[in-house]
């Protein structure tokens, strides 16, 4: 059984790491429909370093093929959502 000052820094980082996924997809999006994001902005770029150290292993283990379709984040998601839930029955 885990204290729960450590479950509640393991849910902290799950949810930090959720909300970076999201960004990123947003950023992502926003530019794909044109919206100009900075690429050198501090925020942005540490958003985007974490988002890519995630999905890297993820991308390598079911490439996308030429479909396009990412489904990385989703599949982190998911595993993300797994384990917050193995945390919380401990």
């Amino acid at each position: 059984m885990l204290p729960l000052p450590v479950k509640a820094v393991l849910n902290l980082a799950i949810s930090l790491a959720m909300l970076t996924i999201f960004a990123a997809v947003i950023i992502s999006w926003l530019r794909v429909f044109g919206v100009r994001v900075p690429h050198y902005h501090p925020l942005i770029r540490a958003i985007e370093q974490t988002y890519e150290a995630m999905v890297r292993p993820i991308r390598r283990a079911f490439p996308t093929g030429g479909g396009g379709l990412d489904f990385a984040p989703m599949i982190i998601i998911i595993l993300l959502m797994i384990l917050r839930r193995l945390i919380a029955q401990l």
